[in-house]
């Protein structure tokens, strides 16, 4: 029970993060999942030498949930730019279809210091690259370039897909540079993150015709369906609770929360 409640508590903090954010979940669900999964399974046990990958593939099946809701939440809040979202949400669903297939083949240890790697990656680019932590003094919005909305979607899918974090670490960073407050980037992150959590999912589910048997009788391919459901419902009750905050946080404000939360996701998978 003790278990299920600090999931339950969790998935409430990744509905939060998603739609202020717009994480996706994968940020707090993995962590917290691959730190349960470690500490309660031995690494003999098929479950504890698979805890990276049931972290990850139970992290996309969460925000397929987490996303389409908070995506609902910023669509009423006028944050969703639609110009922003097609074709770049097309080709991020190609890219995360190799993802997706590169991480179910790949070990566990490497997928866990990939999500350290890129995390300290984009935090040292959000600090000293500008555009980020404060807009442009014209406070202009820029389109997207073609480039980017092919090749830029393609990488974005896979590296989110592979590592299970809804491709906001990147989205966010890249709309921010083209002028948009963070309120709108962040928001724009929710509907870029349903085709990775969809591709995603159905190619860890699929993962099972791989495997020489179930990890367990609750766990189709990798992902676990008991902690699906208690995250997915903490989740949607965070972002009810955290919806009437989106238009309240201070524009400066909004981006140093955003990397200090990348900051303490980075610590939490050093240490475990």
């Amino acid at each position: 029970m003790t278990l299920y409640l600090i999931l339950a508590f969790f998935g409430c903090l990744c509905g939060v993060t998603t739609v202020l954010f717009g994480f996706g979940g994968g940020f707090v669900v993995v962590p917290v999942l691959y730190g349960v999964l470690t500490a309660t399974h031995g690494a003999a046990d098929p479950i504890g030498a698979s805890a990276m990958h049931i972290a990850v593939a139970t992290s996309t099946s969460v925000m397929v949930v987490s996303a389409l809701a908070a995506t609902r939440k910023q669509l009423r809040a006028g944050n969703i730019l639609r110009a922003y979202v097609w074709p770049l949400a097309a080709t991020i669903g190609v890219g995360a279809l190799a993802g997706a297939l590169a991480a179910t083949h790949a070990s566990g240890a490497l997928v866990r210091w990939a999500f350290i790697a890129y995390l300290a990656v984009t935090i040292q680019d959000c600090l000293l690259r500008q555009g980020f932590l404060a807009r442009s003094d014209d406070g202009e919005a820029t389109a997207l370039r073609p480039a980017v909305l092919v090749g830029g979607g393609v990488a974005i899918g896979a590296i989110a897909t592979f590592l299970g974090v809804g491709g906001s670490v990147m989205t966010v960073p890249l709309l921010r540079r083209r002028g948009l407050p963070m309120a709108k980037a962040a928001a724009m992150a929710n509907p870029l993150t349903i085709p990775v959590a969809v591709v995603g999912t159905a190619a860890y589910l699929a993962a099972a015709r791989d495997l020489p048997a179930p990890l367990a009788p609750w766990i189709i391919g990798y992902v676990d369906l008991y902690a699906f459901a208690v995250l997915a419902l903490g989740a949607l009750l965070g972002i009810r609770l955290a919806a009437p905050l989106i238009p309240r946080i201070a524009d400066g404000l909004h981006a140093r929360i955003y990397i200090a939360l990348l900051a303490l996701v980075m610590l939490a998978m050093l240490l475990m």
